[in-house]
C-alpha cells in the first residue's frame, strides 16, 4: 500500500473564543449601563458580577484543563511515521502537488533511493499516469478521484511488474487545494493465479483455458470429471468416468502412452499425444489429447487433466507424414527415427511398471558384397524378406525396424526368460539362410546379432539399442555370431571408435605409408619383386601395427581408401624405380573382400595404371584362399576381368583355408604362395616337406610359379631351391622396409 502525505501550516481559528469574549463585552456594558442608572445598588450589583466572573474562569480553566487532557495529539510528524512504517502500499497528495509523501513500501516499488524527489512524478508514476490522446493527466486524477477503485501497474527495471489497486478518499478540502489519501492493495501474486491454468478450487476454472473442445479433469486420477462435449463425442451417459473406464477405451497400442500421461508429474508445460478412443457412433476416433499436471498448494489440491480433439478427419494427411518421417521406403517397416521415439515409450512404460524388454540389432553379414554381386535391386529384395523375417516374431508392445543400411532392430517384451533373444536371433538367421536359393544360390547369407535389455541395461532407450550395437560390434565369429551386451564392452568399443576417428584422419593427413618386402629369385639370387604391405606411421613417429588398424578399418569402410592408397601408391612407385634405372620387377598389392567383390574394381586397376603409365605385367594382385572361394563364381570372373588387362594373379597363404588343390585348376592365378606354416618346420618335419614337394609339383604340371614365405636360414632356401620353388620371401632376405631402404638393396642382389 502506498501513502502520500502533503503538509501545509493552517492557521486555527478558535470560533468558540471569539464568542466568549463578545458575551462578555456586552455584559460588562450592561452592568455599567445598570450602575450608572441605579447608583444605589452598584456596589452590590459589580460584587456579584465580579465574583461570577471569577467562578466562570475558574471552570472555563477547568474544563480546558480536562480537555487538553483527555485530546490524543498528533502532528505532521507523528503522521508521516505511521504512513512509514504500514505494511501496506499508501500516499498522501493534494491535487495541485505542493505535496506528496510516499511510505517507505511503495518508494520500493518505486525504485526512490533519494528524498528529494520530483512529488508529481512520483504521482503519476504510481498511478501509472501517461500523457494521453483520450483524457489529459488531470482528467485522469479526478476519474482516480471519483471512482471506487483504480487498478495501476509498476513496472520496475528488473522487468517486475506489480499490480496495486488504489482506494482514494477525501481527507481535507481547503482553499488552495484538496487533500487526499489513496490506500493501495497489492494482488500480484492473486493476478499470478488467476491467469494460471489451474484453479483447483473450482472443477471447470481449467477447462476454460481450452475452449470449445471436450474437456476430462481429474483430481485424484482415479476418476474423471467430462464436459458435455466429451460425453457427447463418446457417448458417455454421465459426466463421471474412473480413469480405468477411459483407459479401456483407448485402443491397445495407444495405451502405454496413456499410462505414462497419467504417471506424469511434470507442470512445466503443456504435453500432447494422439490416441484412438472408441466413440459414440461405435467406431475408433484418432483425437489429440492435450494435457497438463499441476501441483497442489496449501490451498488448493493437485489437478490433472486436459482437452481431447477430435483430428479423425486429418488423420489421412497425419498419416501420410508419418510414413515419410517414420517408415522406411524399402522395407515398410518402421525406421530409427519411429524406433527411437517409441522406443523410449517403451523404456518409460518398463521404468513405470517394473517391465522390461529385449531389443535385439541385426546386422546383415557382408551385405556390401551382397548388393555389389547382385545388384541394388536384389539387394533391396533381400532387406525387404528380412524385414519380413522380423515381423513374424514381433510380440505384443513390441516392433520391428531398419536402422540402418543393412542394421535391423526387434524389440519383444521379456516374460523372464532369459534364453529368448539368443534363441529368437538363432531363429532370424535360419529363416534368413532359407531365402538362398534361385537367384540368390550362389550367395551365403548370414547375419549376426547383439542385444540387450530394457531398462536394466541404459539410462535411456538410445542406451539401451547403443548398448546392444556395442555387443553386436564384439561378436567374436565373423557371421552368425550373438552377443549380449556386458559392461565390460564399452572399453574395448569406446577404444575401437577412438581408433577409427584416429585413422580417418591419418588417412587425410598422409600418415600412411607403404613399405616393401623383397622377393628373390631362387635361381638367380636378384629381387625379382617386392610386396607393399601398409604402415601407419604416427608424426611422432609411433608406429601402429597392420593388426591393430586394418580390422577397423574393414569393419568401418574405410578399408576402400586404404586399398586405393596401395593400388595408386605401388603402382606410383614401381614406375618412379624403373625411371631411376631399377631392374624391371613385379609390386604385388593386397585387397581386402569388400573391395575385391567392387564391380568396378577392373575400372579402379586400369586407372591407377594408366594414371602411373605402369605397365599391367609388373602389378600383381594376392588374394588369399578364403577371399577367392567366398563366392567362386564372381571371384573367378573378377579374376579373369584383371587378366585382360594383363595384371598377374598370385594365391597368397595357399594352404591355410580350404586346402583344394583341385582349386588350381579353377582359379587363373599365375603364381601359388607357400604358407609359412609349412616352411618353419621343412628342414625337421619330413611330412612338411612332402606336402611342400607336392603342391610344388601340382603347380608346375598347371603352369603355376611358386613362391615361399617366411624363409629365415640358409638351409630353408636350399631345401625350397631343391624342392624346385621359383622364388623366395622372408627375413633373410630383408624385411619391409621404406623405399629408400629398398633401393640399397637393388644393388646387392
Amino acid at each position: 500500500m502506498y501513502i502520500v502525505i502533503i503538509k501545509e501550516a493552517v492557521p486555527i481559528k478558535n470560533n468558540n473564543t471569539i464568542a466568549s469574549a463578545i458575551v462578555i463585552t456586552a455584559a460588562t456594558t450592561i452592568i455599567a449601563a445598570y450602575c450608572f442608572f441605579f447608583p444605589e445598588n452598584a456596589k452590590t450589583t459589580l460584587l456579584i458580577y465580579i465574583s461570577t466572573i471569577i467562578f466562570m474562569s475558574v471552570i472555563l480553566g477547568l474544563i480546558s484543563w480536562l480537555y487538553k487532557k483527555t485530546r490524543t495529539s498528533v502532528n505532521d510528524t507523528d503522521i508521516a511515521k505511521i504512513i512509514e512504517t504500514l505494511n501496506t502500499e499508501m500516499i498522501v497528495w493534494t491535487d495541485d502537488f505542493s505535496f506528496v509523501y510516499a511510505n517507505k513500501l511503495l518508494r520500493q516499488h518505486l525504485e526512490i533511493t533519494d528524498g528529494n524527489y520530483d512529488k508529481k512524478a512520483v504521482l503519476l508514476r504510481a498511478f501509472a499516469i501517461k500523457n494521453s490522446d483520450n483524457a489529459s493527466e488531470d482528467e485522469q486524477l479526478k476519474n482516480i478521484i471519483h471512482s471506487s477503485s483504480y487498478q495501476s501497474r509498476i513496472r520496475k527495471q528488473n522487468g517486475v511488474v506489480i499490480t496495486i489497486a488504489w482506494s482514494t478518499s477525501n481527507v481535507k478540502h481547503r482553499k488552495k487545494n484538496t487533500l487526499y489519501l489513496s490506500t493501495g492493495f497489492n494482488f500480484t501474486e492473486i493476478r499470478k493465479m488467476k491467469n494460471s491454468l489451474a484453479s483447483a478450487n473450482d472443477f471447470f476454472n481449467a477447462s476454460m483455458e481450452l475452449a470449445e473442445i471436450g474437456i476430462i479433469m481429474s483430481k485424484d486420477r482415479k476418476n474423471f470429471r467430462a464436459s458435455s462435449e466429451t460425453m457427447k463425442m463418446l457417448g458417455l451417459k454421465k459426466n463421471s468416468i474412473t480413469v480405468n473406464e477411459f483407459r479401456n477405451l483407448i485402443e491397445r497400442n495407444g495405451r502405454i502412452q496413456f499410462d505414462n500421461a497419467v504417471k506424469s508429474d511434470d507442470s512445466s508445460d503443456i504435453a500432447s499425444i494422439n490416441l484412438q478412443i472408441l466413440s459414440a457412433d461405435g467406431t475408433y476416433h484418432w483425437y489429440s489429447y492435450r494435457y497438463k499436471s499441476i501441483g497442489g498448494t496449501e490451498n488448493t489440491l493437485p489437478l490433472f487433466g486436459g482437452a481431447l480433439i477430435d483430428i479423425t478427419q486429418n488423420h489421412e494427411k497425419d498419416e501420410l507424414i508419418e510414413r515419410l518421417a517414420y517408415e522406411d521406403e524399402v522395407t515398410k517397416i518402421p525406421n530409427r527415427n519411429k524406433l527411437l521415439a517409441a522406443g523410449q515409450d517403451i523404456y518409460n512404460y518398463c521404468k513405470n511398471l517394473d517391465y522390461s524388454y529385449w531389443i535385439i540389432v541385426f546386422d546383415v553379414d557382408r551385405f556390401h558384397i551382397i548388393n555389389d554381386t547382385s545388384g541394388y535391386e536384389n539387394g533391396n529384395r533381400i532387406l525387404s524378406n528380412f524385414a519380413d523375417i522380423l515381423l513374424k516374431f514381433v510380440s505384443r508392445g513390441g516392433l520391428a525396424a531398419r536402422i540402418s543400411g543393412d542394421n535391423f532392430a526387434l524389440v519383444l517384451r521379456d516374460y523372464g526368460d532369459d534364453e529368448l533373444p539368443i534363441r529368437t536371433a538363432r531363429s532370424v538367421q535360419e529363416e534368413f539362410a532359407k531365402l538362398a536359393v534361385d537367384e540368390f544360390s550362389s550367395i551365403s547369407l548370414s547375419c549376426s546379432a547383439g542385444y540387450s535389455k530394457i531398462p536394466q541395461d541404459g539410462n535411456s532407450f538410445r542406451d539401451v539399442m547403443e548398448h546392444a550395437e556395442f555387443a553386436l560390434k564384439s561378436g567374436t565369429d565373423t557371421k552368425n555370431s550373438i552377443c549380449g551386451y556386458e559392461p565390460s564392452m564399452h572399453d574395448s568399443i569406446i577404444g575401437t571408435s577412438e581408433l577409427e576417428k584416429s585413422l580417418a584422419l591419418a588417412i587425410d593427413n598422409n600418415e600412411l605409408q607403404l613399405y616393401y618386402q623383397p622377393k628373390i629369385n631362387l635361381s638367380t639370387g636378384r629381387i625379382m619383386g617386392v610386396e607393399a604391405l601398409i604402415r601407419w606411421i604416427k608424426p611422432d613417429g609411433t608406429i601402429v601395427p597392420p593388426s591393430v588398424f586394418v580390422p577397423v578399418a574393414e569393419n568401418s569402410h574405410l578399408i576402400g581408401k586404404i586399398s586405393e592408397f596401395v593400388l595408386n601408391e605401388g603402382c606410383r612407385q614401381n614406375k618412379m624405380w624403373q625411371k631411376m634405372g631399377y631392374p624391371n620387377i613385379v609390386m604385388s598389392i593386397n585387397f581386402a573382400s569388400s573391395d575385391f567383390y567392387q564391380n568396378d574394381l577392373k575400372d579402379k586397376v586400369f586407372e591407377a595404371l594408366a594414371k602411373s603409365s605402369l605397365e599391367p605385367c609388373w602389378l600383381e594382385v594376392e588374394l588369399t584362399e578364403s577371399l577367392a572361394l567366398h563366392d567362386i563364381d564372381f571371384a573367378v570372373a573378377q579374376m579373369n576381368r584383371l587378366r585382360e588387362l594383363g595384371v598377374k594373379l598370385a594365391m597368397d597363404d595357399f594352404g591355410t583355408g580350404y586346402s583344394s588343390l583341385s582349386y588350381l585348376q579353377t582359379l587363373p592365378i599365375s603364381l601359388l604362395k607357400l604358407d609359412r606354416s609349412f616352411i618353419t618346420d621343412i628342414e625337421h618335419d619330413n611330412i612338411a616337406y612332402e606336402i611342400v614337394s607336392a603342391v610344388i609339383r601340382i603347380a608346375k604340371s598347371k603352369k603355376i610359379e611358386t613362391i615361399a614365405e617366411g624363409i629365415e636360414n640358409t638351409t630353408q632356401e636350399e631345401i625350397l631351391r631343391m624342392a624346385g620353388c621359383d622364388y623366395a620371401q622372408g627375413y633373410l632376405y630383408g624385411k619391409p622396409m621404406p623405399p629408400e631402404r629398398l633401393e640399397e638393396l637393388f644393388d646387392m642382389y
